[in-house]
């Protein structure tokens, strides 16, 4: 009876001496507030070259990071003054706790790790408090230099692959695994042209370097070449589509784009290809022109490339050696350099600049599937995979990426801003990101309830010289995407 009525008049006191800190705090607390209000209050009346949203925005961020810090403040204390009780509780030898008699090493031990509990519930909210400003400032941010243009849709299945012609008249091409090809007016966001010559999914499209040729790839084990003639819509006022202050949010796989009708009926289609490939035995992933346009290379999952002759369609090449399926092909801009990637965690360099000699480099940095390799301009590869990594190679020097990108998501056909070396990375988590070729990330396109993918994204392409739209994705949402990337703002940040 006295053991406990001692320890009733301890925890009274303690109690007590707890509220009166915890008032003292408060008015701590207030009389702070106080005094950074008239600051507050003249900082808002100075004049400033900052636009008018952007200063709110940016005091409103401000505001909400010296709210967290204050709630944090008083809680720290309130932790420390839990852990100073704690300690002056097991500070008394031979203390009774929980109706047991605990020695003098248990109670440094119960101290030690309660102490140690309690310091990690305060990093865990500062962590998660902080990091939720930081999201919320990024994300802004990202919306100011990233806005959403035109969403083009009309395909009855996913998305694999997304092209820009790079001659005159510019159109955007995209391949779906409905079996179809489609060409669109990148300002309207019309469909001009259906190609369903395939009988398969189309993997890839790829339009010639000078002429209105698209090279497309199919999972009936053949590639096509189509010619193609177009006839540019008058373009209509483009709609401000961005959205500013909303917070981004998940979205079901089943709110997908709704098609009403088929869009594509209506726009011309071809059925026949002006040339078909037919040398593979297996899935055609992927095809690209070499430079000049003379020649074609294929890859496809029978573990083979092939090298064919535009104008008589003749195999000029098998290339072998990958292990297992091929995922992808990219040819050089300017050099006959063909680099193909694969299942089986590697990507090769397929040197075809002397014809005599037909050199071939096996890059190994990956732990999973290589889902894509594209040039830049000068001596660089950039890969990526499955196992969440892009890597920067240097041709001369293949022993070891220059920069490694480590993200949360397996990463999807990747694209190269030849001009400006801004890498794209879509995602299986539907997210897509900016970095540059030192492996620092510049930015996120918005995703929200009402815009951007809703599911898996696929593919992107860069179209640096276009006006309106300079970056495209697609995804298995069935949609292509049109996004405005202001460059310069993007690069100032950084």
């Amino acid at each position: 009876m006295p053991t406990e009525s001692g320890s009733c008049s301890t925890a009274r006191q303690a109690k007590q001496k707890r509220k009166s800190h915890s008032l003292s705090i408060r008015r701590t607390n207030s009389s702070e507030q106080e005094r950074t209000g008239l600051p507050r209050e003249m900082l808002e009346g100075q004049d400033s070259k900052l636009p008018s949203s952007v200063r709110s925005t940016l005091l409103e961020l401000f505001g909400q990071i010296e709210r967290e810090f204050e709630n944090l403040y008083i809680e720290n204390l309130e932790l420390r003054r839990e852990i100073e009780t704690l300690n002056e509780r097991l500070a008394a030898e031979g203390q009774v706790i929980d109706g047991a008699e605990l020695s003098k090493g248990q109670l440094k031990t119960k101290a030690s790790h309660s102490t140690s509990q309690l310091s990690q519930k305060l990093k865990t909210t500062y962590k998660a408090s902080t990091s939720k400003i930081v999201s919320s400032f990024k994300a802004t941010t990202s919306r100011a230099v990233c806005q959403l243009v035109k969403e083009y849709i009309g395909h009855r299945d996913g998305i694999w692959d997304v092209s820009v012609a790079r001659t005159q008249p510019v159109v955007l091409g995209t391949a779906s695994a409905d079996h179809t090809a489609l060409l669109w007016s990148i300002e309207t966001g019309r469909c001009l042209i259906k190609y369903t010559g395939h009988v398969g999914s189309v993997n890839s499209i790829k339009f010639h370097p000078s002429e209105q040729l698209a090279l497309t790839a199919s999972g009936d084990q053949t590639a096509h070449i189509w010619r193609y003639a177009v006839q540019l819509p008058t373009p209509q006022p483009v709609a401000d589509t961005s959205i500013c202050g909303e917070d981004e949010v998940e979205c079901s796989d089943k709110d997908e784009p709704d098609v009403d009708g088929d869009v594509s009926s209506d726009c011309p289609t071809i059925r026949v290809p002006l040339t078909s490939l037919k040398s593979h035995q297996g899935v055609v992933i992927a095809a690209d022109w070499l430079v000049g346009g003379k020649q074609v290379v294929t890859a496809s999952w029978d573990r083979t490339a092939n090298l064919y002759d535009v104008e008589t369609a003749e195999l000029v090449h098998s290339l072998t050696g990958h292990d297992q399926e091929l995922t992808h092909c990219c040819t050089h801009p300017t050099q006959r350099l063909v680099v193909t990637s694969s299942r089986d965690t590697t990507f090769r360099l397929w040197d075809f600049r002397d014809p005599s000699i037909h050199s071939v480099n096996v890059f190994q940095g990956h732990t999973d599937t290589v889902t894509s390799a594209v040039f830049t301009v000068g001596d660089n590869v950039v890969s990526g995979s499955d196992d969440r990594t892009v890597k920067v190679w240097d041709l001369k020097n293949m022993r070891s990426p220059i920069a490694t990108i480590r993200t949360d998501s397996a990463i999807n056909r990747i694209n190269v801003c030849v001009g400006q070396k801004i890498i794209a990375l879509p995602h299986d988590n539907r997210q897509v990101r900016l970095f540059d070729m030192s492996g620092v990330r510049l930015a996120r396109l918005p995703r929200s309830s009402r815009q951007g993918h809703r599911r898996m994204v696929c593919c992107s392409a860069w179209s640096e010289d276009h006006p309106t739209c300079n970056l495209f994705t697609c995804g298995f949402d069935r949609q292509a995407i049109g996004w405005n990337i202001n460059i310069p703002a993007l690069l100032q940040e950084k």
